[in-house]
């Protein structure tokens, strides 16, 4: 066991001693979530009746302080198996209700339960979302019979979304993973994972949880950690998530900073992996894949021009310090003319991500400011996308992000030339150097 031992509060602690071990354990994230969590509850209790009956499993629930009765929920929420054609299996189902301790932030629910499934030798393990509400018992089978019986380390979630819902994920946390890790990881940042007690182990052991990973972009770091770490990783089909879509035009900017402070900060420790590797593999997916209806996403064009067009303006020598020359004169040169007009091609938006990472790396500028200037640069990108997806269906709005893809993967010798050592820093313990005053995930 490591040394670094996470703090657990002393009733859990004597939870854990009276329970002893445990073959499968779920966790459950949460903060003020009184209104989704016992459906979340009953879907995973009943995924572990149905598909794992004898088997020990345990239900955490790791919560960040809330002032709703969420905890109180998660205790008392009783399933009737009966009238589920299963047969009575909640005297196998153990719940372990606690707060955490860390940093706010969903990093840290999560270091409580990795850590209370490496004390109880977990062999498989989950976490969902509090917030969900189209989980049912199939996901739980889902994203753990994979580590249970084909022996992977690590479950990610594939998901059917509408085709603006996940603009960051779609735009940049899938298309910049695929292409520097080689391996496609439809939604590195999907909320929902399945992982091995050995991963969660080497999780805890990783020097992040003090640092803002604890608070932000854990979602990212997961997957990613997962992929350079050496891990067997596979993908489950789980149908459509639905939870309350977001807006792109709307203020998605926290989000889109942590996203990309995470992902530029593990650009620098797992360098020497990358900058090795050309193209990508497809990545085993389980499950019955099947359509499925999607809740529309409303978007706002003419508010994400004018905010492209502002940063335009009053960015303009913070966008030339980040990006090369000829990227910023394309973007200047490409500005259309109407409130909804809006161009910017896969090869210039490569050349902006590229450029912003670059510009991370040699701290061109406090990375603070760097990752919030990235905003409308961001918004006008997704402007562009659905111009050009306007008249076309989810499914063919999904092969203009392979195109995408393909385009990250083809200029990536654009990012490994120019990346060069920054000058010689004092060491920082943390991944992430950026600061923000949210807590939550940065799954979307």
């Amino acid at each position: 066991m490591s040394a670094n031992l996470t703090p657990l509060t002393p009733p859990t602690e004597a939870r854990i001693q009276e329970i002893g071990s445990a073959e499968v354990l779920v966790g459950i994230p949460s903060y003020n979530n009184a209104d989704t969590v016992a459906h979340v509850v009953r879907a995973v209790s009943v995924g572990l009746a149905k598909h794992f009956p004898g088997r020990r499993a345990v239900l955490v629930n790791s919560d960040g302080g809330s002032s709703d009765q969420t905890p109180a929920i998660v205790a008392r929420t009783a399933i009737d198996f009966e009238h589920l054609f299963i047969a009575d299996q909640q005297s196998i189902l153990h719940r372990i209700v606690t707060p955490y301790h860390g940093i706010p932030g969903k990093g840290s629910a999560f270091r409580t339960i990795f850590e209370i499934a490496r004390r109880l030798n977990a062999r498989a393990c989950a976490v969902v979302d509090a917030d969900l509400r189209s989980i049912s018992p199939e996901w739980i089978e889902l994203l753990l019979r994979p580590i249970l019986e084909e022996g992977y380390d690590y479950v990610a979630p594939y998901y059917l979304r509408h085709k603006y819902d996940g603009t960051i994920t779609n735009s940049l946390a899938y298309p910049l993973t695929r292409a520097l890790y080689g391996r496609r990881v439809r939604q590195p940042i999907g909320g929902e994972f399945g992982f091995s007690g050995a991963l969660a182990a080497h999780y805890l052991d990783q020097h992040v949880w003090e640092s803002e990973v604890a608070r932000f972009g854990i979602d990212i770091w997961m997957t990613t950690e997962a992929i350079a770490s050496g891990a067997r990783i596979c993908q489950s089909f789980l149908g459509a998530k639905i939870h309350n879509p977001k807006d792109p035009s709307a203020d998605l900017s926290a989000m889109l900073t942590q996203v990309m402070g995470a992902l530029f900060a593990l650009m620098e420790k797992h360098e020497v992996l990358w900058s090795r590797l050309e193209g990508s593999q497809p990545v085993p997916l389980f499950g019955f894949t099947y359509e499925v209806g999607v809740e529309p996403v409303h978007v706002n064009m003419e508010r994400m021009v004018l905010h492209y067009r502002q940063g335009l303006t009053d960015l303009e020598p913070i966008w030339r310090q980040i990006l090369a020359d000829d990227t910023f004169a394309q973007l200047r040169d490409l500005q259309g003319t109407s409130n909804t007009d809006c161009r910017i091609p896969d090869e210039l938006w490569v050349q902006v991500v590229y450029d912003a990472a670059i510009a991370h790396r040699k701290r061109i500028i406090r990375r603070d400011h760097l990752l919030k200037a990235l905003t409308p640069l961001y918004l006008g990108r997704t402007a562009s996308f659905v111009h050009a997806t306007q008249g076309l269906t989810s499914v063919e709005a999904e092969q203009k992000i392979e195109a995408l893809c393909h385009t990250f993967e083809r200029m990536k010798p654009y990012l490994v030339e120019r990346w060069q050592p920054p000058a010689p820093q004092p060491a920082a313990p943390a991944l992430l150097h950026h600061t923000s005053t949210d807590a939550g995930g940065d799954h979307e």
